[in-house]
């Protein structure tokens, strides 16, 4: 074994084998910010609830919805903070293990990091994930299996995160999140006497499945690239030692570690931060539609160009493709095009006559906050309906004039302005949530990552080479609306460095890591899916 090595399970003292010491006391004043910070966000939630419900005019005549909101955000957002302190762990262990910040100092700074990144995230990840869910279901969020739908994912989520976490397995949240959904969707449709093959966006699911799967590979192979990169061309030998004892790397390679961990905490704050905002808005419009269906913070002078736009599109639709005499209602047959993706001759009439009352309704009130409680709701899915459905006609190669596609394109981004929006408060919370998180639990992932994955401890090179490839991964994931796992990418990459170092790797830890990676999705599917069921008969 070489000089450097660590075996997961020696207990020599940090100055002898530049182990860190994990195990510094909070302290009575770390533990007061995070209670304060903790009743801070659950107060800041509380007041701008009750304020965007005020603003839209409507008298409070049942408490009983605040109540259901409030559980199911309390839920969702301890779904957040299990997921700081699951995932993020990662991105501090490589800073730790190097000696490059202390614990304390390395998780405050990721979560702080994780924080940023929630706040400045694009959301698109958000919607990318819940278009993955039943439209059927999407559409009666308020309904009792809207509620036991996202009951069923935000718990069977939690209880595999957190057995993978007692037991210091680096499992991915986001291939537990996919899971649940596929779980929920295959239930939904067997229950209702469909096909289970029905009830899912395969379509969605497969590039969700792809990022999920690629993103270890590329971890793995692009760390080892480029360490083997570095090695080439960076000559400075203290780049490729492991840590003696206690003391700091040179300011450089310092510098340079805690730039990759900023990054991959912000990243995975950008990435991971956006699913609980997804599941979030969608308790939002179940519960609290009139405050939070359509997006009410739309300037007035859009609305006369989106009414226009639609009734053009609609005429050109009809013209393409007149109605047939005998057609099911327009949502019916949405509905079932975009579960289904079989392209029917009443789809296109269909999508024209539903943009056709979208125009109507948006014409008839003259502003989003003007439209009345008791149509908020069916103008809201309606516009997500027929978003869905041009979604659905581009992925699937429609042909259609170039006109007719270019302004299908143009209401689509009008019906997702209305529709998919997240308010800044959301983001605030989450991003308090998976900070918080981040701060507490870390130890058990830590240790995996920074002990158990090689034979030999990390070196300054390796854990660069590791955090570089995974900030660039996840970053351009976010990009592209991909979730994809930072635990995944980074534990994969920590283990291409260490095979391109020749430095060994711990074959039972890697078998652990690679059972829990493919036990994820089946056990996550099975879970939710058997409380999905149990939830509904309550």
């Amino acid at each position: 074994m070489a000089e450097n090595s660590l075996p997961a399970s020696t207990s020599t003292s940090s100055s002898q084998n530049g182990r860190p010491n994990l195990n510094p006391g909070n302290g009575k004043i770390s533990r007061i910010i995070f209670l304060i910070l903790l009743c801070g966000g659950l107060l800041f939630t509380a007041i701008n609830l009750f304020n965007d419900v005020e603003e839209t005019g409507a008298p409070v005549t049942s408490y009983t919805p605040f109540l259901l909101l409030g559980v199911a955000l309390v839920i969702a957002l301890g779904f957040e903070f299990v997921n700081g302190f699951h995932d993020t762990a990662n991105a501090v262990a490589t800073v730790i293990y190097t000696h490059s910040l202390s614990p304390g100092v390395a998780v405050v700074w990721s979560g702080f990091c994780n924080f940023l990144g929630v706040l400045l995230s694009s959301g698109v990840v958000a919607f990318g994930i819940i278009s993955l869910l039943p439209v059927e279901l999407i559409l009666q969020a308020g309904s009792g299996n809207g509620f036991a739908m996202v009951y069923a994912l935000l718990f069977s989520a939690i209880i595999w995160n957190l057995g993978t976490w007692y037991f210091g397995l680096p499992a991915s949240s986001s291939h537990t999140l996919i899971g649940s959904i596929i779980g929920v969707g295959v239930a939904n449709a067997l229950l209702h006497g469909r096909s289970g093959t029905s009830g899912v966006d395969w379509d969605q699911a497969i590039k969700v499945g792809y990022a999920l799967l690629l993103s270890p590979i590329v971890g793995f192979i692009c760390a080892a690239l480029l360490l083997l990169a570095m090695k080439a061309f960076i000559r400075n030998r203290q780049l490729y030692e492991a840590p003696k004892g206690n003391q700091p790397p040179p300011a450089w390679i310092r510098g340079l570690l805690i730039l990759t961990c900023t990054g991959v905490s912000f990243a995975h704050g950008s990435n991971d931060g956006q699913k609980g905002m997804g599941l979030i808005m969608l308790i939002l419009v179940g519960t609290m539609p009139i405050a939070y269906a359509l997006n009410r913070s739309l300037p007035p002078d859009q609305i006369p160009r989106v009414a226009a736009l639609t009734q053009v599109t609609e005429q050109q639709l009809l013209t393409l493709q007149p109605a047939p005499a005998a057609m099911p209602a327009p949502r019916e047959v949405l509905t079932e095009f975009v579960r289904t993706s079989q392209n029917r001759p009443q789809v296109l009439p269909a999508l024209g006559m539903m943009l056709g009352d979208i125009g109507d309704q948006i014409r008839r009130y003259g502003a989003v906050e003007n439209i009345p409680a008791r149509a908020v709701t069916n103008t809201r899915n309606d516009m997500y309906l027929a978003s869905e459905t041009i979604k659905h006609l581009q992925s699937a190669k429609v042909a259609l004039p170039e006109e007719i596609a270019s302004n299908l394109t143009a209401v689509k981004k009008e019906l997702d302005a209305a529709t998919r929006f997240i308010p800044m408060w959301v983001k605030v919370v989450v991003a308090i949530a998976l900070g918080l998180g981040t701060m507490v639990g870390w130890r058990r992932i830590v240790v995996t990552v920074g002990e158990r994955i090689g034979k030999t401890h990390l070196t300054y090179a390796q854990g660069a080479s590791a955090e570089l490839v995974a900030m660039a991964t996840i970053g351009a994931a976010d990009v592209f609306g991909l979730p994809v796992s930072t635990t995944h990418v980074l534990s994969s990459g920590v283990a291409g460095s260490m095979a391109a170092n020749k430095s060994g790797l711990q074959l039972s830890t890697i078998r652990n890591l690679a059972l829990a990676w493919v036990l994820t999705l089946p056990v996550s599917v099975l879970l939710s899916g058997l409380l999905y069921a149990l939830f509904i008969h309550l």
